[in-house]
């Protein structure tokens, strides 16, 4: 069914209203093939990636559902990560910020469990967690299941990836049997396939076509020697300058390798592995997203569940054996109306990689040369963004605009000059244009945030 419009879909004026305010006016092709299922109460397998307008499916299908009288947790989302679960509530309270009284909570590791208790005491409609946590929750039984309506299990093979099968199981068996349940996964595996075929009901399957043409993302090969790829990679940052770029490499040791030689050479660049401590990754991810650090070294594991707007490059440094996982990487970029950037460094040993792309995407790929390069900090160039560290946060009852109005005061910066600012539970991030950023912390050291005095420093 290729619905195109969301007022063609049998939803609450008051719901569809709010979408359209949102700016949400045709359906994503996920969207559009879902959808219509899901509000029918059937039970959906859909291929999807992250950016694909995924979470506006289940978000509105649990909305549509929801008896907004009876405070008792009638949606659950199932999450493998808590930056992915931080998303989908606000995703989902983005959807429903027209509708009176309606609450979601997030359940996720590495914060206090007695608050999330207290949270649930007083009533919840809709519950954003990540397995373990949940687990937590259901053992102790401060969370119950009973009067659960809709089951979602979002980026389903990155949980399998993290080891997260038998937790899964664990939630799954609190619920209820009747009950809708909707799977979302950016690959098909056969674990995923068993995983459906355990906990769904005759699902309907939807799966978006997933090839990137290359008016939207361009695609481009180099050939390099194994010992050169690090310079070949300084050359081409230096010769596209994107303002964001995602490395992928397919190894832990790769990742700081490759992160302190292009920091030694004066690029601005961070790595995401799966050692980070949770208050480091929120650090690297805040950063990046912001625009205060250009390039983020990643492995496949850690980056999954990433959401970055604009991001104008992708680069393998090594390429995936999964052609399937080169597309997936690569699709990170070009969205949203955008021009995309996909290079890939290629050694002799990996043409048989290369080979299997093509035949993936029915298309030759494309083939271009470095140039010499020398890694030195001559080719630096700053990221256009600055991050400041507030010292308080959602405690303190701290807001956005308690931030923005401290530094846009009588002596402050124009408005203009602020970007994202991102805040925690004890702590703030605000990015500011770098040539601003002196003048930004003076502002916010020397006026007040929410009538009080706070701590400030650049973040590094």
């Amino acid at each position: 069914m290729n619905t195109a419009a969301f007022s063609s879909l049998p939803l609450k004026p008051a719901l569809l209203e709010n979408i359209e305010s949102l700016g949400y006016t045709q359906l994503t092709p996920i969207q559009a093939e879902s959808l219509p299922h899901i509000l029918e109460g059937k039970d959906v397998i859909a291929q999807a990636k992250t950016g694909s307008g995924k979470t506006a499916c289940f978000g509105i299908g649990m909305l549509s559902r929801l008896d907004l009288s009876n405070f008792r947790v009638q949606a659950l989302v199932v999450c493998p990560t808590r930056e992915l679960a931080d998303q989908v509530c606000k995703e989902i309270r983005r959807l429903a910020r027209f509708t009176q009284n309606i609450k979601v909570l997030p359940l996720c590791g590495g914060v206090p469990f007695g608050p999330q208790v207290d949270s649930l005491r007083h009533g919840v409609h809709i519950v954003v967690g990540t397995p373990g946590r949940l687990q937590e929750h259901l053992r102790k039984r401060s969370l119950r299941l009973t009067n659960l309506k809709i089951l979602v299990l979002d980026e389903a093979d990155r949980m399998l990836d993290m080891g997260f099968e038998e937790a899964v199981t664990e939630v799954i068996s609190h619920a209820p049997t009747h009950r809708q349940t909707l799977l979302f996964s950016a690959t098909f595996p056969d674990p995923i396939r068993e995983l459906s075929q355990k906990f769904q009901y005759k699902p309907v399957t939807v799966s978006i076509d997933e090839q990137h043409h290359v008016d939207v993302i361009e695609q481009l090969f180099y050939p390099v020697e194994k010992n050169r790829r690090t310079n070949a990679l300084g050359y081409l940052l230096s010769y596209f300058r994107p303002e964001s770029t995602v490395i992928f490499c397919n190894t832990k040791k790769d990742c700081h390798d490759i992160t302190n030689e292009l920091a030694n050479s004066g690029f601005s660049v961070q790595a995401l592995h799966g050692d980070l401590e949770q208050k480091d990754r929120d650090q690297v991810l805040v950063r990046f997203a912001n625009k205060s650090c250009s390039i983020l070294v990643a492995t496949d594991v850690a980056a999954r569940g990433l959401d970055i707007k604009d991001l104008q490059a992708v680069i393998n440094y090594e390429l995936p054996w999964d052609p399937e996982i080169y597309v997936h990487r690569i699709g990170r970029t070009g969205r949203a109306g955008n021009k995309g950037l996909a290079l890939s460094l290629c050694t002799q040993q990996e043409l048989n990689r290369v080979k299997a792309i093509e035949e993936y995407q029915n298309a030759s790929v494309k083939w271009d040369e470095v140039a010499p390069f020398k890694m030195d900090r001559e080719h630096r160039f700053d990221p256009p963004m600055t991050t400041l560290w507030l010292g308080g946060g959602r405690k303190d009852k701290v807001r956005p605009g308690d931030i923005l109005g401290a530094l846009t005061g009588d002596v402050g910066i124009p408005g203009t000059e602020v970007g994202k600012i991102d805040i925690f539970d004890n702590h703030a991030f605000v990015a500011v244009k770098r040539e601003f950023a002196d003048k930004a912390v003076s502002c916010l050291r020397n006026g007040k945030v929410k009538g009080r005095s706070f701590n400030v420093r650049k973040s590094s």
